[in-house]
Parts: structure tokens; C-alpha cells; sequence
């Protein structure tokens, strides 16, 4: 997809990943809707990128604030090209040590918020798809926790492991209406996530920018094929 003059909405896009792809999909001249729930950072970004960037205040945790946060960029454009599901969470501990609430913000946020996300952005693209022969590109950012199970993150893994079936599901239900459906399954990258899980972060990781250039390289394949699956590691696991 060429990303002149398009429309994206990224979630999760204050801080990490989101804020570094605003940043992209703007340099490549596409409008983004960035939707996270801290509004002053939010307007820190449109201040630096200037009117491509469209702070939306959303919490993905909250379903009435996504149909609220929805409901405001369908009122600025009808138009949908690409919506990236950034926004994630996670909470890590010994299996007795999860609380209720741990299980519920983590499904909530991981997979509903995904669906959610993605049922607001579903018919748009297929309209779309009726007028031009594309519909968009919907991103799914999961973990290589979507892909293997690790000790102590039990409930971080089964919405990751969740992540990837919604996606291989959407694809297949979204292919033939020209919408594309991928899942990105980052390793250890340097983002705040690990201060708000409360753990250290171990070995090398990548950069965000690295991440963030996949993820670009993904969206920006011809329209008439899709990466549906994409696994990234560090290539060392030690310094």
C-alpha cells in the first residue's frame, strides 16, 4: 500500500511502538488517529508531527470508550485504510500470586479491546473495498508470547496465544473482501512495557524503530498479497 494521503488509526500510540509508527505513517503522508488514554502525551506528539496526527483519548480496557473514540474520527473521514492494534499490557507473577482483576485488565485490553477495535474498522473496509478493489489493512501486534509459553506469565500468554487466533480468523473471514489481516509476533524490544509489568527486562533487545520498520514493511506490500504472520527476535540472547 502506498500511505500517501491515507488514513490510520494506531492504538496505544503515547509512548513505544505506537508513537514510533505515528511517526512513520506521518512521514509517509498519511493521516494517523493515534488513541491512547494519556492525553498529554498524546498532544506532546500532535505537537511535533503537526496536523497528520489526530490525538484521540481512548481506553481500550473501557468498550463504551472505544465506540466513543470511534464514533469521533468517523466524523472527521469515512475513510479507514489501516488500523494498526497496538495497545497492550501485561501483568507477570507466579500462578497463585494473579488476581482476578490481573486476568480480567490483560483480556480485556489484549483481546477485546483487538475485536473491538477491529469490528469498528471491519464494514468501513469492506465498503471500501466494494468502491476501489481494496479494502485496508488491519495489523494485529501480538508477542513471541502469541507463540510460546513461558513461566510466570501464564495469563499474558493465553491473550497473546488469543491474538493470534483472532487474527488467523479475521484473515480468513476478511481475505476475500480485500482486507488484510497480519499478526506481528515481536521478541524483547525496549519500550516502557516492561516497567508497567513490573519486570526486568533480560538480555538484548530490539528497537523500537526496528519493530516499527517491520511493521511499516508489512503494511507497504502491494495490495494484491498479504504477510499474514511475522516472528522477530533478537539475534542474540545475551550480552
Amino acid at each position: 500500500m502506498n500511505l500517501k494521503d491515507k488514513i490510520a488509526i494506531i492504538t496505544g500510540a503515547s509512548s513505544g511502538l505506537g508513537r514510533a509508527l505515528s511517526e512513520k505513517f506521518v512521514a509517509e503522508g498519511s493521516t494517523v488517529f493515534g488513541l491512547a488514554r494519556r492525553q498529554d502525551r498524546l498532544d506532546t506528539i500532535a505537537e511535533k508531527l503537526g496536523e497528520q496526527f489526530v490525538p484521540v483519548h481512548c481506553d481500550i480496557q473501557s468498550p463504551a470508550s472505544i465506540d466513543s473514540a470511534f464514533a469521533a474520527i468517523m466524523n472527521k473521514t469515512p475513510v479507514v485504510d489501516v488500523l494498526v492494534n497496538n495497545a497492550g499490557l501485561g501483568r507477570f507473577g507466579p500462578i497463585e500470586s494473579i488476581s482476578v482483576e490481573d486476568i480480567d485488565v490483560q483480556s480485556e485490553v489484549n483481546v477485546r479491546g483487538v475485536l473491538l477495535c477491529a469490528q469498528h474498522v471491519a464494514p468501513v473496509m469492506r465498503s471500501q473495498n466494494g468502491k476501489t478493489g481494496f479494502g485496508g489493512h488491519i495489523v494485529n501486534v501480538a508477542s513471541i508470547a502469541g507463540l510460546i509459553g513461558n513461566a510466570e506469565i501464564s495469563v499474558y500468554n493465553a491473550t497473546k496465544f488469543a491474538v493470534r487466533g483472532l487474527s488467523e480468523a479475521l484473515m480468513k473471514e476478511l481475505r476475500n473482501d480485500g482486507i488484510k489481516v497480519s499478526c506481528i509476533f515481536p521478541g524483547t524490544f525496549d519500550t516502557e512495557f516492561f516497567d508497567t509489568a513490573g519486570v526486568e527486562m533480560r538480555g538484548r533487545a530490539m528497537t523500537v524503530d526496528a519493530v516499527a520498520e517491520t511493521v511499516m514493511h508489512v503494511v507497504q506490500t502491494p495490495d494484491n498479497y498479504l504477510i499474514s504472520e511475522v516472528t522477530m527476535r533478537p539475534l542474540r540472547t545475551s550480552s
